[in-house]
């Protein structure tokens, strides 16, 4: 069941008062800061300040660097050489302190003084970093900009060598020059727009929405150096400010920790360490409470898992995953595993490829797109990743929180790294820089793909490309109240704030033998249909499904089964219960956005979206 958010309490003293402690969840003490626009100097010092992956309540500093000790204490992050730092720092940290409930651009806390890229190149070391008022000589008005630029996910790499061989052997079958798959992928950008269909045949299955990169409402997998607002122990949540108008939620569920970083009873006996790092599933059975592991002012490693939804703000987990093309890495984790959409083969030969490219001190998932990949593929993407991974450390060392770390790219490419393979016969896309930018991507991590990369010109066809493949039409009727079905049944899906409701009718179906048998077959073709739209509109949270009332118990059971066996292709996660002694059928999908209808629509100006008009003179005093 979805939970409301709780109001939100701005703490107004502990907004005020400079802080004088910086908390950092997941930062790794061994990387070095880098400056703006150079990569880390691998000759200077190494910062050696104690970073913990949970909440924490002293941070600890090392005092092995001896004139690095009094900048270790000072306010914000320090560049090892600038002495009039920490008071222009401190400075410029009051004049911009975040608020709860307040109203930013994101681009406000990623954006880096353009002066620092034009400069010369001289050491690491010897660079100030522009902020606050002095010798940098930048304005007041610029004591909001953050340090660096968020960390990209894709990076430019020359495109991987393959022999024929295998080139043939990851690209697929063809027949007559074309490749040959079930699926299609189509991309329409319209004003900044952009509109992904997928096409299972001709019949459209998936679409999806993308706004541009920067837009608050599309965040999801998107890594923050947040800042807790306030705790809520009652609903074992906590506020997060991470600089978008609405303050995301961290659920104590989503939150990692190590017992050691937790301050208990000081006269009990330390509890027995475990001998290997529990995963985030056996965490969530400790006792360990929200207050306890989060605290106001406190800056944490955090990744949206969800985007916000109209009034909700973004979720948000602890636990940070960067997903590559092959595999995902899960930093400082010891997760292990393998697609199950795989045959066994196939898992044995990835789970010894695995064993040699896993990092010792993260976690690795291999995907379905690793079928048929060499042993090197997997282990540059790895390589990839880990450069992402420390990329991201670097950054979160210096930044001011809130600050995007990390930004996911384009929907258009993050579908096309997670879904698209051998199984699709092309991907067409009718902008041409978006082009470019799939087709240079595909090059470098899939080159034998690369080539079903296609252009369509909208000046030179004839036909719009959502027209010639009849996509604008099926659209159309996705958002339909009513859905046919082909015996000449209906569904009549309606959605309220709680949950959605599919009620099953025979319509113009009536039948040849019986009732119960009509009826039988008519819930069949509802369940297929059921299935296909729930994926196509993007319907999650709790659905209701009236079926027409069977009286045979064994028809009932064949449609739920029947139902899962549709529902399996989806591979949103989904949760079906049997039918209820009403004659429902429950189950919940797993929401991560908004639906088809609310992405292609606005709420109706004269009945905010009510659907009726009242009328006025009913109502006039």
């Amino acid at each position: 069941m979805n939970q409301e958010n709780p109001a939100e309490t701005p703490d107004e003293t502990a907004a005020n008062s400079p802080v004088r402690r910086r908390r950092t969840i997941g930062a790794d003490p061994k990387i070095e800061a880098p400056t703006q626009t150079d990569p880390v100097d691998e000759t200077g010092s190494r910062s050696r300040t104690r970073t913990l992956s949970g909440a924490t309540k002293k941070p600890i500093v090392s005092t092995t660097d001896r004139p690095k000790r009094k900048r270790a204490r000072s306010l914000g992050p320090q560049t090892p050489d600038a002495k009039s730092e920490p008071k222009e720092q401190s400075r410029s940290s009051k004049s911009s302190k975040p608020q709860v409930g307040d109203t930013r651009s994101p681009s406000v806390s990623v954006t880096s003084n353009p002066e620092s890229e034009q400069s010369d190149p001289k050491p690491a070391r010897k660079r100030r970093r522009r902020g606050g008022k002095g010798r940098s000589g930048v304005n007041k008005s610029d004591n909001k900009q953050r340090i660096g630029q968020p960390v990209e996910a894709i990076l430019e790499e020359e495109p991987v060598t393959l022999d024929r061989q295998q080139l043939e052997r990851q690209r697929g079958k063809e027949r007559k020059g074309r490749p040959v798959g079930r699926y299609q992928m189509l991309v329409h950008a319209d004003n900044g727009v952009t509109h992904i269909a997928v096409l299972e045949g001709r019949s459209l299955i998936e679409h999806y929405v993308s706004r541009p990169s920067d837009d608050v409402s599309e965040i999801h997998g998107n890594i923050y150096l947040g800042k807790v607002q306030n705790v809520l122990p009652g609903m074992e949540a906590a506020f997060v400010d991470i600089s978008t108008p609405k303050n995301a939620v961290l659920y104590r569920g989503d939150v990692t920790y190590e017992r050691d970083d937790l301050d208990g009873d000081k006269s009990q006996p330390p509890a027995p360490k475990p001998k290997k790092p529990r995963s985030r599933l056996s965490r969530r059975k400790d006792d360990a409470r929200i207050e306890d592991l989060l605290s106001a002012q406190q800056s944490i490693l955090c990744q949206v898992t969800k985007n916000p939804i109209a009034h909700k703000g973004a979720r948000l987990s602890t636990e940070v995953s960067l997903p590559g093309r092959f595999v995902v890495l899960v930093p400082n984790s010891d997760t292990y595993g393998i697609s199950k959409r795989l045959n066994d083969k196939e898992r044995r030969r990835l789970r010894n490829i695995l064993d040699k490219v896993k990092p010792a001190e993260h976690g690795v998932i291999v995907r379905t797109a690793a079928q048929d990949v060499t042993s090197e593929e997997i282990e540059r993407d790895v390589r990839r990743l880990l450069d992402q991974w420390k990329q991201i450390n670097e950054l979160a060392t210096k930044a001011k929180a809130p600050s995007l770390l990390f930004r996911e790219p384009e929907l258009v490419v993050r579908v096309i790294r997670e879904e698209f393979n051998r199984d699709y016969r092309g991907v067409i896309i009718d902008d041409l820089a978006l082009y470019q930018q799939v087709k240079g991507y595909m090059e470098t991590v899939t080159p034998a793909l690369a080539d079903r990369i296609e252009f369509h010109d909208s000046e030179t066809e004839s036909l719009p490309l959502f027209e010639r493949y009849h996509v604008a039409e099926q659209l159309r009727k996705a958002v339909d109240q009513k859905v046919w079905l082909p015996s000449g049944g209906s569904l009549v899906i309606d959605h309220t704030e709680a949950l959605t409701v599919i009620d099953v009718n025979t319509g113009k179906n009536v039948g040849k033998s019986n009732l119960e048998e009509t009826v039988f077959r008519n819930n069949l073709e509802a369940a297929e249909e059921i299935a296909k739209q729930l994926r196509l509109r993007d319907i999650g949270g709790i659905i209701v499904i009236d079926f027409i009332d069977m009286e045979i118990k064994k028809n009932r059971d064949e449609v739920v089964s029947s139902f899962e066996k549709a529902l399996a292709r989806d591979k949103t996660r989904t949760q079906v219960s049997g039918i209820s002694e009403l004659g429902l059928v429950e189950m919940t999908r797993r929401r991560t956005g908004e639906g088809l209808l609310e992405s292609v629509s606005d709420a109706c100006e004269h009945c905010a979206g009510r659907g009726v008009e009242l009328h006025q003179a009913v109502f006039k005093v």
